[in-house]
């Protein structure tokens, strides 16, 4: 794993000896922040990396211009990976490491309230496969219509055969794209 473009450009990453995350791979990733550039993203923008693991897509985020990215993710062994690659890329000023569940707290907002332009949700897949008005999925990306800008945009992992609702709170899907077992569906807020 590594960041594929910006400053940071082929900067290799840590990862767990042990796979317990599922990477997503250089092509996909190109595929994703180009389609991201086509909303100005993310250029300056605040930005969550929800359920993180060891941050390649908020890294490459920072890499790619973003403002200052905030990272959630529950395990400790995987957050001092995290932490070590943040500091490898020099980027402990522009970021803040969070230890919680991502489906509790979404991409919390700090004291002056400021929210957010882009936030990734990249949750197990088997947390994923319900994606109903009661699932813990439903309840993350309603929270998260309240902690992103007018115009910020979400994007959600999930499994290729996973079907997000066309609404979620103030949230509507406004994309979808697969690429191999993955799927990848962009929301923004809609006009109501």
């Amino acid at each position: 794993m590594r960041i594929i473009a910006g400053s940071k450009r082929g900067m290799k990453l840590f990862s767990p000896k042990a796979q317990v995350s599922r990477p997503i791979t250089d092509r996909v990733k190109e595929s994703l922040f180009s389609i991201l550039y086509k909303y100005d993203l993310p250029n300056g923008e605040r930005t969550a990396d929800l359920f993180c693991g060891v941050g390649s897509l908020g890294l490459e985020a920072l890499s790619r211009g973003a403002g200052f990215v905030t990272f959630v993710e529950k395990d400790p062994k995987v957050i001092a990976i995290l932490e070590k690659n943040i500091e490898k890329a020099g980027y402990a000023g522009e970021s803040k490491v969070i230890r919680a569940n991502a489906f509790k707290i979404g991409a919390p907002v700090n004291f002056d309230q400021q929210k957010y332009g882009l936030v990734f949700v990249d949750p197990p897949y088997a947390q994923t496969r319900d994606v109903g008005d009661a699932s813990p999925l439903s309840g993350l990306l309603t929270l998260l219509g309240e902690q992103v800008t007018p115009d910020g945009i979400v994007v959600v992992r999930t499994y290729k055969h996973t079907e997000l609702l066309e609404q979620y709170g103030r949230l509507e899907i406004i994309e979808r794209r697969r690429w191999g077992t993955m799927a990848v569906t962009i929301l923004q807020q809609g006009s109501r």
